[in-house]
């Protein structure tokens, strides 16, 4: 049951706000190539997606991939993909005039994800979003990814808002899992990356579209 005082929304990025699988998949198979290996199936980095850059090329290399060549690849996705990742990125629909919305109401948002932080901050800017957020964090703010709790504590120890006035909005199981090691709220988005993951965890509940979840919070 979403609370009445909910006062401050938390948002996962990519699968959630923006749609950038085509970018993400570009840029690991444009590495893989880099290092002499053909490149893979779109919807086997699909599912790579969501636990950080790091994360996402230790598993497009392969088990077999040596840790120096782990570290080159990195160092190559990362500059590839700040490049290219506004080449198909876009938001999806119907979220620019949510946030529009939520922002002029005067709700205090905030970014948490596993792509990198800078990453994040220059995505929302050529965007034009990121004077709507108190903060953006990224997988490399804290020490912790997701579904570790600190980005969430450390958003609710800045604003001041207590657990049961935070909601987060995400589109996979890690940011569910996230929200229930913060123990505040979870809102699962149906259209992104990994909805099929919402089996395992269950949101609080679903929206199909951002102005859903307008009208739950602005009435």
């Amino acid at each position: 049951m979403l609370s009445l005082k909910t006062r401050l929304l938390i948002f996962d990025l990519d699968g959630t706000l923006v749609d950038s699988k085509v970018d993400l998949i570009n840029s690991v198979n444009a590495t893989r190539l880099h290092a002499g290996l053909t490149v893979l199936p779109d919807a086997l980095i699909s599912g790579y997606i969501g636990r950080g850059a790091p994360a996402l090329i230790r598993s497009a290399m392969g088990k077999e991939a040596a840790q120096q060549d782990l570290d080159n690849a990195l160092d190559y996705f990362l500059g590839y993909y700040r490049e290219h990742m506004l080449d198909e990125t876009r938001l999806y629909p119907g979220v620019a005039e949510s946030l529009d919305k939520f922002h002029t109401s005067g709700m205090p948002m905030a970014i948490l994800t596993n792509k990198p932080v800078k990453f994040s901050q220059l995505m929302m800017e050529r965007l034009h979003l990121s004077g709507h957020f108190v903060k953006i964090y990224g997988g490399n703010s804290f020490d912790q990814k997701k579904p570790h709790p600190i980005g969430i504590e450390t958003l609710l120890a800045e604003t001041g808002f207590r657990q049961n006035e935070a909601l987060m909005i995400g589109d996979s199981s890690v940011d569910i899992r996230t929200a229930r090691n913060a123990g505040i709220e979870s809102c699962g988005v149906t259209y992104g990356f990994q909805p099929e993951t919402f089996a395992a965890e269950p949101p609080d509940f679903t929206v199909d579209r951002m102005e859903e979840l307008v009208t739950r919070i602005l009435g």
